[in-house]
């Protein structure tokens, strides 16, 4: 009897078991017939392994749930899909899936609803394809981010209900109307680029309707009797007149605007005729005497200190003679690129708002000019001071600045930045900003850490300019809130309060690299800006991490992810809002170099902690 009572229960438990692994077969089939209808009706890359001979859970971009059940994710960005969705999709049947990622594609038609109201559906990114058409209005309310913009999608945003939402982004498509009052809590960047789009956060919609167009032919009749009527000879007469007058008055407005503004620019200006970006690099002189202020006498002219160890010759006469281009205007002054008559290239910033006296400038100068005999730190060679100008001179790097890699000549046949080179500058910064830190007592801020002020040098290693600057400047224009690269505890106190602040800073350059996304801050950038520590947080917190990663990254077919991963973590140690909890600049680059070169992990803490490194450590970093 006892035998038969178990025997039954190992059959009934046997019975149960080859019955849910039949049902987990039976998911994964389903799911695998639904993926492949699916890419049938796509073109799509070859790498795209997607048959059915091979484990669904092996293919490229889809991930299974633990237990291999059902398919819960597919990321596939930049992987060549091309083409419309179905309206009867075969992906509204993966009943579980959380994840789905296609940005970066070429897809267009109709975005199907029954996709975004998949039920079970919580993060959708599929920026930058070709969507049309009206954005769905039937989303699953378990959405947790979703991101459809750099699209082509039209018309008003639907009402939506999506208690869940905590990143929000439907920038650049062609959408109209008032924004929800469901969603206008999102930032001012989850809107932009659309020109018809109003409401808070963007601008406040008009009240005033435009009035009702009348009938073309009633129009063009009205206009056809009234000109029979009353357009006579002397009406005529009267309008040419008028329009005369009218046209000389305008004329006398513009020369005179143009002779305020050719003085004005004679007597503010070291440049004449300074180029500036969108004229192409156009080089002109610089003006000798004029374009200096009064406080500049005649004997002071020839003034420039050189620093010791600097082979250059000319004076300042010299400099002012050379050709001169634009580099860029920041926080603290205007940069020209300046050739001399002997072809020597320098750079020369021209600082403004200084409101320290003689002594104390040039007392900072001499701290300034022994910190530049670090390799990564941009080495400051002559400067001048007067009443009205103060001048800087700096060797030029003809690799620019980590701004204009990442960001410049966006579309425009761009050689995208490889992961190494991106680890190799990251590195040379970190290290330029630990050597500051070292600096007079160790209490050495920078101040003004971001990409435009890393230089790239021939061997593509990042250097740190502008050091030094931030204690003879009016900070107080420079701390808004719209720098993106601020800590909160500087844009509340208005001043640098430690090197805890350049750490945050440095994590925020450590995430544009990351996310290849501009800070907030560059003036002209406004279609591609974002608050990066909260966008990458927010996005990290819902374990979608792989979504953050720069996408010219994952085209260049070169998806180092661990390394990655772990460059991440460390630039959110470095932007936590805990002053505390942020890093040391040393540590920050133990943990790079550790990152790169594992082997390095074995040094004991000792020798890190006495700065001792072995010569193995040494020419490890060398070779960075």
């Amino acid at each position: 009897m006892k035998f038969q009572q178990s025997f039954l229960v190992q059959f009934v438990l046997i019975s149960f078991i080859l019955s849910l692994f039949n049902l987990i077969i039976a998911d994964l089939n389903s799911d695998r017939k639904s993926l492949l209808e699916f890419s049938s009706t796509l073109q799509h890359a070859p790498r795209l392994n997607w048959n059915g001979s091979t484990p669904i859970c092996t293919w490229i971009g889809v991930t299974c749930n633990q237990n291999e059940k059902n398919v819960i994710s597919i990321h596939l960005p930049g992987i060549g899909l091309k083409g419309s969705i179905p309206n009867n999709s075969s992906l509204r049947k993966l009943d579980s899936l959380k994840i789905l990622s296609l940005h970066s594609n070429d897809l267009s038609g109709n975005l199907p609803s029954n996709i975004l109201s998949i039920p079970s559906l919580q993060y959708v990114n599929l920026q930058h394809n070709n969507f049309t058409g009206l954005i769905p209005s039937s989303i699953s309310p378990k959405i947790i981010a979703l991101d459809l913009s750099f699209n082509s999608f039209y018309g008003k945003i639907p009402s939506f209900n999506l208690p869940r939402l905590k990143y929000l982004n439907l920038s650049y498509n062609s959408l109209n109307g008032s924004i929800p009052s469901s969603i206008n809590q999102f930032n001012f960047t989850s809107f932009v680029g659309n020109s018809l789009l109003c409401g808070p956060p963007l601008n406040h919609c008009s009240t005033i309707s435009p009035s009702p167009s009348p009938n073309p032919s009633t129009k063009q009749n009205s206009k056809t009797k009234t000109s029979k009527k009353h357009f006579g000879v002397a009406s005529i007469l009267a309008f040419a007149v008028g329009g005369c007058a009218f046209l000389s008055l305008i004329v006398l407005v513009i020369f005179v605007c143009f002779l305020k503004r050719r003085k004005s620019k004679r007597s503010d200006d070291i440049v004449k005729g300074k180029a500036t970006p969108s004229s192409g690099g156009k080089t002109e002189d610089f003006s000798i005497s004029k374009s200096f202020g009064s406080g500049m006498l005649d004997g002071e002219r020839n003034k420039l200190f050189f620093f010791e160890g600097c082979s250059y010759t000319f004076d300042l006469e010299d400099l002012l003679k050379a050709s001169a281009e634009v580099l860029g205007k920041g926080s603290y002054g205007t940069t020209y690129k300046a050739t001399l008559e002997e072809g020597i290239t320098v750079v020369v910033k021209r600082l403004r708002e200084v409101v320290v006296g003689k002594k104390e400038f040039e007392h900072q100068m001499e701290v300034v000019g022994g910190i530049g005999r670090n390799p990564n730190v941009i080495t400051l060679r002559a400067y001048y001071y007067s009443k009205d100008e103060k001048l800087l001179v700096y060797n030029y790097f003809p690799g620019g600045s980590l701004f204009s890699l990442l960001h410049g000549n966006k579309g425009v046949a761009k050689t995208p930045l490889n992961w190494d080179s991106r680890m190799k500058i990251a590195l040379g910064a970190a290290k330029g900003i630990a050597s500051i830190h070292t600096q007079v007592g160790s209490k050495f801020i920078h101040g003004n850490i971001k990409s435009t002020n890393v230089l790239i040098t021939q061997e593509h290693d990042g250097c740190i300019t502008d050091v030094g600057l931030t204690p003879l400047m009016n900070t107080s224009p420079t701390m808004s809130r719209s720098n993106g690269y601020r800590a909160q505890e500087v844009t509340e106190s208005k001043k640098i309060t430690n090197q805890k602040s350049d750490v945050y800073s440095f994590g925020v350059l450590l995430l544009e690299i990351l996310t290849g996304k501009t800070p907030l801050g560059y003036s002209g950038y406004d279609h591609d800006m974002v608050d990066l520590p909260r966008w990458v947080k927010s996005v990290v917190s819902e374990e979608w991490t792989a979504e953050v990663f720069d996408e010219e990254l994952l085209r260049g077919g070169e998806y180092v992810e661990e390394e990655m991963v772990q460059m991440l973590q460390i630039a959110l140690s470095c932007v936590s809002k805990v002053v505390d909890n942020r890093p040391t600049m040393d540590e920050v680059v133990r943990s790079i170099v550790e990152i790169r070169f594992p082997e390095l992990k074995n040094v004991t803490s000792s020798e890190s902690e006495s700065n001792v490194q072995t010569p193995r450590h040494e020419v490890l970093i060398a070779n960075f």
